[in-house]
């Protein structure tokens, strides 16, 4: 039985934070985005992520400087930033964010609806438990775009399997072993929020995760909350 599993290494660091998880499972990922996920959900998402970016200075919006503190207490790559700071800044810029695949648009358009980290992955390419924690270093990663491994550095928080790094920096960067593709039949949606006033929204966003899921992609879509108090879920 695989499980996701956030560690007492983690908590120590961010023991307020919470986690929703949705277990996509069963889905069509195979088709290119409906003119609907793009219209109605990304390109509607890219004109409503403006509302996190009031402050004359970027790094000062809330939702962007919230991630910058939580990444000042672990080893980070230099230049290594939350992936939703990451999605603002395009949009910062005027840039919009644009479809990659269903399954990524919809948890994209999620993001930046409600401010908060989002991203997924292929269960069944997991070696093993998948575990939020420190990485003891050298755990083997092959990035997004990237032709050599940059391995994960000792004190690194991390999401890690059996094999290696699953997405390192927390939500920086994503593995190609373990990303959503088009052959993707069941995914580990997730969103992430380090800032305990907003656990309504995480609980929001997770919903409407959720939802999209099921109306585009069909199967079914779990809901899941994981806390301090709840640290690990089943994945089957």
């Amino acid at each position: 039985m695989k499980k996701f599993i956030v560690e007492p290494e983690f908590w120590e660091l961010f023991p307020e934070t919470k986690i929703g998880i949705v277990l996509a499972k069963n889905i069509e990922n195979s088709m290119e985005s409906s003119a609907e996920i793009k219209k109605k959900n990304l390109d509607e998402a890219n004109e409503n992520a403006e509302q996190f970016l009031e402050a004359a200075i970027f790094s000062e919006n809330p939702v962007v400087s919230v991630w910058r503190k939580a990444y000042q207490q672990f080893k980070t790559k230099k230049g290594a930033r939350s992936s939703i700071e990451n999605l603002l800044k395009r949009v910062d810029k005027g840039k919009a964010v644009g479809s990659i695949n269903p399954l990524v648009d919809i948890y994209n358009s999620i993001s930046l609806n409600y401010g908060l980290p989002a991203g997924g992955e292929d269960i069944d390419t997991f070696a093993g438990n998948l575990r939020l924690t420190k990485a003891v270093g050298g755990e083997h990663f092959l990035a997004l775009g990237d032709d050599e491994a940059d391995n994960a550095l000792p004190g690194e928080i991390c999401y890690l399997d059996d094999e290696g790094a699953v997405c390192r920096s927390w939500n920086w960067r994503d593995g190609q072993r373990t990303m959503l593709t088009e052959q993707t039949k069941n995914a580990f949606l997730i969103i992430e929020s380090v800032d305990p006033e907003r656990g309504e929204v995480l609980d929001a966003a997770t919903q409407k995760l959720a939802e999209l899921s099921e109306k585009y992609l069909g199967g079914t879509a779990q809901v899941l909350l994981v806390t301090k108090e709840n640290p690990e879920i089943s994945l089957n």
